[in-house]
């Protein structure tokens, strides 16, 4: 089944369908025979990127290529549950296992049942998503973040960060559904991701100090649970900071460069929290960018106007397909980041933490989230 049910996602006065069909097969260009997709041509594969980048082939149209990149997912994963953080062609240039990346899978799988309902993609690939999954949740430090990363000689790295376990909480909540649909209820990764959204709500202090970047601004809204006024509050906290009036977002808040695939980033966060309107004008700053051979400039130092680095990333492009899909409401995948067809939000328990609301929300016959939602 590779033909295309769904139209090619288009926002008027930004970008037509055709130039994004051609992103599209312009990443597919990009693409490994062996379904990999790199950064960039000789440049490294990370998991996190590539499916970022299934997901844009298949909202573009390119079906085979995008499956073709689900397989590379299913064929590289490691006993373990974890991909390699950097893979150059068939070379593993650092083992390490990220979790956010091992974690995202499950997003992947679920856009596509989003688009195809094709049950036996997923239950093919359910395998892959379960075991990264529970790479992750043994992850799980005491507070309810994620731990970054295991080591290729297999010491963990305990620091958590606000952007990669907000994506986790995304892809736990996929997850979830998956197993829903593929008979396979996992009740642990909800109580998994019940004790990290309580720490993303209410311990982000906890987390590694990242607040010079802007994914760690905008990424609970984005991925974590940070929905209505929590949201537009948080966005409104550092909007000064890294958003540049007729350029973007920047990646860094004291560097003057805005980067292509944050910025739709933020776009699409900014429509998760409902300021559509907002969400338009910052994605049309971004389209000086584009190229004409349909990807985009990593990012744009605006003080000296040009271009940096000398390169047009497959993630970059991949992000903008993601955000046309999301603002224009094109394709039925187009809510995967508003969290449409989810089930419902895990519980926030606090878990003992020592906080406020432990005493609150947590008690002797309250048991885990899971047991109180059935």
């Amino acid at each position: 089944m590779t033909a295309r049910t769904w139209e090619i996602p288009e926002l008027p006065g930004c970008l037509r369908a055709a130039q994004v069909a051609r992103s599209a097969a312009a990443i597919a260009a990009v693409q490994q025979d062996d379904g990999g997709i790199p950064w960039a041509v000789g440049e490294h594969i990370d998991v996190w990127n590539h499916v970022e980048g299934a997901m844009a082939l298949l909202a573009g149209g390119e079906v085979a290529a995008a499956e073709a990149a689900y397989e590379w997912c299913r064929v590289n994963q490691r006993e373990d549950g974890s991909w390699p953080m950097k893979i150059i062609g068939d070379v593993v240039e650092d083992a390490s296992g990220e979790t956010n990346m091992s974690a995202y899978l499950a997003v992947g799988i679920w856009h596509h049942w989003l688009l195809r309902r094709d049950l036996s993609f997923v239950r093919r690939h359910w395998p892959a998503v379960r075991r990264g999954l529970d790479f992750v949740a043994g992850m799980q430090l005491p507070f309810g973040g994620i731990a970054w990363s295991q080591q290729g000689d297999g010491v963990v790295n305990r620091d958590a960060l606000v952007a990669g376990s907000s994506s986790i909480y995304h892809a736990l909540r996929a997850g979830l559904a998956l197993g829903g649909l593929v008979g396979e209820p996992q009740p642990g990764w909800e109580l998994v991701a019940g004790r990290l959204r309580h720490a993303l709500e209410s311990h982000r202090d906890l987390f590694l100090d990242k607040a010079t970047f802007s994914m760690d601004w905008y990424y609970p809204v984005l991925n974590g649970p940070l929905e209505g006024e929590d949201a537009r509050r948080l966005l409104a906290s550092r909007w000064d900071d890294f958003v540049v009036d007729g350029f973007g977002c920047r990646c860094v808040d004291h560097k003057p460069w805005v980067t292509g695939a944050e910025t739709c980033e933020l776009v699409m966060a900014l429509d998760v929290a409902g300021d559509h309107e907002r969400a338009v004008r910052v994605f049309a700053d971004m389209q000086h960018t584009r190229h004409e051979g349909g990807l985009y400039w990593t990012g744009y130092v605006f003080d000296e106007e040009v271009f940096w680095p000398d390169e047009q990333t497959t993630y970059t492009s991949a992000a903008v397909i993601l955000a046309t899909d999301a603002l224009s409401r094109t394709t039925p995948a187009s809510g995967v980041f508003r969290g449409d067809g989810l089930p419902a939000e895990p519980q926030a328990l606090a878990m003992h933490c020592g906080c406020a609301e432990d005493a609150e929300v947590t008690g002797a016959d309250a048991g885990p989230a899971w047991s109180r939602n059935r």
